[in-house]
């Protein structure tokens, strides 16, 4: 596709460039395009460069602005040709994203320093840059959907307090064999033969069926140390999670769990000191209502979370368009950080949020290509449908965050702004604005199901660590460009996918 750019909008401002763009399609969320400033415009450019420059010149042997035009034009030539470089580029990309069709949803990938200067001739260079992929709009009216509402009765309030009450119990360390249940200090070196690729030291866990890590699971975990004591050291297998790699989905590795120490649990009583350890609460009453509530955000979570799914599964069975490897890896941590901050905010505690994210991130990449299926498709109504974040809908969330961290507004909202965080939390806002809707003009059918009573812990124990190292951490894109400041500069309309 090829058009022409010229549109002397606000000329009293700027005089826009002629531009000739011409752009292609190698994937549906890519665009390719080639950008040629005429001769003319470069010509234009360089003149008002230097009618700046040669009024305020400094030339050793003239006085200020007093040097002859073609003396500052020579002397100061290379100055002038990289700034108007800078200024041709940026004015340029300006007017292209303004112009075209496709939504930025990056920062164009193109190598600065490989861009030859302007000088005779038309100035040319061509960038990729990542776009919202262009699909219809599917028919989200009139779905059917069954929604899972949980019953959160007396009984699964007490189960919960009893997990409370556990995290905070002693354990006093013995003797016997471990049991389910029993925390333990370990040491686990992760082998591969007989070479030892990582090593978690000295580590508190709860002794579950199965061990969780950020890019593995050892499966038959509890069955292997179960009946250990300390000083024990068994061997248990290693199944490492869905990987771009494939030679990494192949290696066969083992864990060498030595128990440093073995922990039984203490009776544990709700005394007026625990209840005002645990919050200043007056009597057991007051702390079990504090409970429930908790419970019932949770449930509501989950209920959102089922449902959600139940329509970006049949909203996306009708669109169809292929991710670029870029976009999935950058947007793995973002995901990661997308659905913390939604079991924050609904009241989950660390462990429950560690599993579940240990659980992401070994199937990164399936999570995180349906996760921007979902976004798109959702953020295409939500732009038909005129739906964004208000600044009370902020509030309300920054609010439940720091309540649930017990941390301060002002500390929260300043942790969020400095993580970058925020737009994660616009994204949250509009989409779950966009399920309401959804779900508003659906044909639903309630299925009420028991709340889950049980230790959340109980089928696997989540720990940070990871086999391969701080994996997640190392796929964060590094940036391109260090000392120039001119590509580092956003597309205007390019932050929308870094919302996510």
């Amino acid at each position: 596709m090829s058009t022409s750019i010229d549109s002397p909008e606000n000329a009293e401002e700027a005089t826009p460039l002629q531009l000739e763009v011409q752009v292609s399609s190698p994937q549906a969320c890519v665009r390719d395009v080639v950008v040629t400033v005429p001769e003319s415009e470069v010509k234009r450019y360089l003149k008002d460069a230097y009618d700046e420059l040669v009024p305020e010149a400094q030339v050793p042997g003239f006085r200020s602005g007093r040097a002859p035009r073609r003396l500052v034009e020579k002397q100061f030539k290379d100055r002038v040709v990289e700034q108007v470089k800078g200024k041709l580029l940026m004015d340029s990309l300006s007017q292209v994203t303004e112009s075209q069709d496709f939504s930025a949803i990056s920062e164009p990938d193109f190598d600065y320093n490989s861009i030859p200067d302007p000088g005779e001739g038309p100035f040319s260079f061509q960038f990729s840059i990542e776009v919202r992929p262009e699909f219809e709009t599917p028919n989200w009216k009139g779905l059917e959907l069954t929604k899972p509402v949980e019953n959160i009765d007396d009984d699964a309030v007490t189960a919960a307090l009893q997990r409370v009450l556990k995290d905070r119990a002693s354990f006093e360390a013995t003797d016997e064999p471990a049991e389910l249940g029993d925390k333990l200090v370990v040491t686990i070196r992760f082998k591969e033969g007989d070479e030892v690729i990582s090593t978690m030291e000295e580590e508190s866990i709860t002794l579950a069926p199965a061990l969780s890590l950020s890019d593995a699971v050892c499966e038959s975990f509890g069955a292997d140390v179960a009946g250990k004591k300390e000083g024990d050291t068994v061997t248990t297998a290693v199944t490492l999670g869905d990987s771009d790699d494939d030679a990494d989905s192949a290696r066969t590795l083992t864990a060498e769990v030595e128990l440093v120490e073995v922990q039984k649990l203490e009776n544990v009583e709700l005394t007026g000191d625990v209840l005002e350890e645990l919050g200043d609460f007056e009597t057991e009453q007051e702390l079990r209502e504090f409970v429930k509530d908790s419970l019932v955000r949770q449930a509501e979570y989950r209920t959102q979370q089922a449902v959600r799914q139940k329509v970006t599964n049949l909203l996306a069975e009708s669109v169809s368009f292929e991710l670029p490897e870029d976009l999935v890896r950058r947007q793995t941590n973002r995901e990661l950080q997308r659905r913390v901050l939604e079991m924050r905010r609904n009241g989950f505690d660390d462990t429950t949020i560690r599993g579940i994210v240990n659980a992401l991130q070994q199937n990164a990449r399936a999570s995180t290509e349906a996760a921007l299926r979902e976004h798109f498709v959702l953020e295409q109504i939500a732009e038909e449908e005129s739906i964004d974040a208000e600044p009370q809908e902020f509030e309300n969330e920054i609010m439940l965050i720091s309540q649930q961290s017990g941390q301060s507004l002002r500390a929260t909202r300043a942790r969020l702004e400095k993580t970058g965080q925020m737009d994660a939390l616009r994204n949250q806002i509009v989409e779950r604005k966009v399920i309401e809707l959804v779900v508003e003009n659906a044909k639903v059918t309630e299925e009420e199901i028991s709340a889950d009573m049980d230790d959340p812990t109980k089928d696997s124990y989540p720990v940070s660590h990871s086999v391969f190292g701080t994996k997640a951490e190392s796929e964060i894109p590094e940036a391109k460009y260090e000392d120039n400041s001119v590509p580092e500069s956003p597309l205007p309309g390019s932050s929308e996918q870094d919302k996510d």
